[in-house]
């Protein structure tokens, strides 16, 4: 398979997975197109690994815990946009209403656990942290997701 081809063929997938990981349309296409161009840099050699989504996949991954890292801090603008842009390709109704109000640290590792299926191992090697701490995150955002869920029920109680 060829480069072009690849990423024609996988490229609104890979697109959809940057929009889990970021929230937002823009920083999806960002990130999604700086790991397909580290890709072609290094097409020669993932190719013969028979995995270059995964290569794509984790170098995405990669690429936004450090963005995360360098910007924990909220960014002030000086303006707010006046309408926002939406992707009518992708459904920000479902899963990214859920996660977008946990923290960075805690939805990515929902995404890369449950998303990516990835074992606790991996995720902390990813993230750069003990798998102590990705089981913890991953318990709190859960625990935030249910009680939100719960406040949400129509007559509940509590």
């Amino acid at each position: 398979m060829e480069f072009a081809d690849f990423v024609a063929a996988r490229g609104s997938a890979l697109y959809r997975y940057g929009y889990v990981l970021t929230g937002n349309a823009e920083d999806a296409a960002d990130l999604t197109q700086e790991a397909l161009m580290r890709l072609g840099d290094a097409w020669s050699r993932v190719r013969r690994r028979d995995d270059p989504e995964g290569y794509v996949r984790t170098t995405m991954a990669r690429l936004h815990i450090s963005a995360w890292r360098r910007l924990r801090r909220e960014r002030l603008v000086p303006q707010v946009p006046e309408t926002a842009y939406t992707d009518g390709a992708v459904d920000d109704t479902g899963l990214w209403n859920e996660l977008k109000g946990l923290p960075p640290k805690q939805r990515a590792v929902l995404v890369l656990r449950y998303y990516e299926d990835l074992p606790d191992q991996e995720i902390a090697a990813l993230l750069g942290i003990s798998r102590g701490t990705v089981r913890s995150q991953a318990a709190r955002a859960l625990e935030k997701l249910r009680v939100r869920a719960a406040a949400l029920e129509p007559g509940r109680i509590g």
